[in-house]
């Protein structure tokens, strides 16, 4: 059996203040030379504009900046959606940046949530079981998993995943990257895997 030594990153608080913690962990991670796409939930563009001001000019990387789907609109009715402007996202691809927006949060997309009928739906017990590690985890999750079905990225190979508590980043992993409907396939070979969490709150 191999053994090997890998550092994980904790911060005392989640919130956008870990920002720039995470993303010199994804730096560093990214320094193995093993992985090609970082995939990150970015709502305004600030949380990708940082990674992609860290990881502009990296050959071979693709960068994907995951916006928040048009069913942010039932929790913030205040701020006009697109939350990632029109501007913002050109500035972003004129980074290198791949902008995937409009796309549904597939762990909050049962007909159930919102149902007179109640009872617990499949996406409802993987999203609260992502949520025992923290909010930062389960939308780390969320983002692949909606970047995959968008058709941004190629499922079944390991990305880092950058997501966030409210605004900015707290949390990043490595992810085996695949589609919704085999998060948990029979074949373990196409099955959602998490490898290493590279940095969360405590």
């Amino acid at each position: 059996m191999t053994e090997m030594a890998k550092t994980s990153i904790y911060f005392s608080h989640p919130g956008k203040k870990n920002t720039a913690g995470v993303v010199r962990a994804v730096v560093q991670r990214l320094e193995e030379g093993d992985l090609k796409a970082v995939v990150i939930a970015s709502t305004t563009g600030y949380t990708a504009h940082a990674f992609a001001d860290a990881l502009i000019g990296r050959k071979g990387l693709t960068i994907i900046a995951v916006s928040e789907s048009p069913l942010a609109k039932e929790w913030d009715n205040k701020t006009p959606y697109p939350f990632l402007t029109a501007d913002t996202k050109a500035a972003l691809e004129a980074k290198g940046v791949t902008v995937a927006d409009h796309i549904p949060y597939l762990l909050h997309s049962s007909v159930l949530d919102s149902s007179r009928l109640r009872g617990p739906s499949a996406e409802e017990i993987v999203r609260e079981t992502l949520y025992a590690f923290g909010q930062g985890l389960k939308v780390a999750v969320e983002v692949v998993l909606m970047a995959v079905a968008g058709g941004f990225l190629a499922p079944y190979q390991e990305v880092i995943a950058v997501g966030g508590t409210g605004r900015g980043a707290d949390t990043a992993i490595v992810v085996r990257a695949t589609f919704p409907n085999h998060l948990l396939s029979q074949d373990p070979e196409k099955r959602l895997l998490i490898k290493e969490i590279l940095c969360k709150p405590l």
